[in-house]
């Protein structure tokens, strides 16, 4: 990568940190005491029952097994990588911090797991989304440890499965843009719907069953994660369109098609 392709890609991640601190600052002052904390997504501490805790966590440990591997890989076959990873965590990170609150006290926010999915793949995208996790989980109080498993499977694991899926059977459609907006709203998209298959699963209606209380959560979420959706990617969309511009050549490297 050329001097002036490096610059800017440090600009523009410095960019992205900066906001993050920004908002863990507001947080650590209480000036976002007046947002109401909630189980949403992620699910907070000690929400789920033990039982349903430790199957999440039995369900994400293949990927994160997997996603380990292919992440030495990528960077022992290309060690310029480790700067678009360090962007693509960054943007996950600040992305999925931004939390604003929901109906019925519930709290909705982006993902940002859609570009690292399109950049690296799912499997190195479930190991970068789980280290997000935890990271919020102990520096912002957002998420938890206990369901740190069932949080990962849900927008570490599923959302970059989807977005991979776009992306690679989309990408020779449609415009770049296109797809890379599709994927990353989708990725949004389908992490709610399994956070609310988790809740519903976890607390089914007493009159309706799991589906009734699946339709309840699922209708909270739909509420602000539809528009939040369609930002995140628009904003994929334009950094990723950077990235085209500056560094083509490594994502070329990455097999990425540009």
């Amino acid at each position: 990568m050329s001097h002036k392709r490096v610059k800017y890609a440090l600009l523009l991640g410095a960019a992205i940190l900066c906001m993050g601190t920004r908002l863990t600052w507001a947080k650590v002052a209480g000036l976002a005491d007046d947002v109401p904390l909630a189980p949403g997504m992620h699910i907070m501490e000690g929400y789920l029952p033990p039982a349903w805790a430790a199957l999440w966590f039995a369900a994400t440990l293949p990927f994160w097994v997997l996603g380990v591997r292919r992440l030495k890989q990528v960077v022992g076959e290309n060690p310029e990588a480790r700067l678009l990873l360090g962007l693509a965590g960054a943007f996950a990170f600040v992305l999925s911090a931004l939390k604003i609150p929901s109906v019925t006290g519930s709290s909705s926010h982006p993902t940002g797991t859609g570009l690292g999915a399109i950049l690296f793949g799912p499997l190195v995208m479930s190991v970068l989304g789980s280290v997000v996790l935890l990271f919020q989980a102990l520096l912002l109080a957002h998420g938890g440890l206990t369901t740190l498993g069932a949080n990962a499977f849900s927008m570490a694991v599923a959302g970059p499965l989807v977005a991979y899926a776009l992306w690679r059977g989309l990408y020779r459609l449609l415009p770049n843009s296109v797809v890379v907006f599709l994927a990353a709203a989708f990725a949004d998209w389908v992490t709610y719907v399994v956070t609310s298959t988790q809740l519903g699963l976890a607390y089914p209606d007493p009159m309706g069953g799991f589906l009734a209380s699946f339709l309840k959560f699922a209708g909270i979420f739909a509420v602000t994660q539809v528009p939040l959706a369609v930002s995140e990617g628009l904003l994929t969309v334009v950094v990723f369109e950077a990235l085209r511009t500056n560094a083509s050549a490594e994502l070329r490297t990455l097999g990425v098609e540009v």
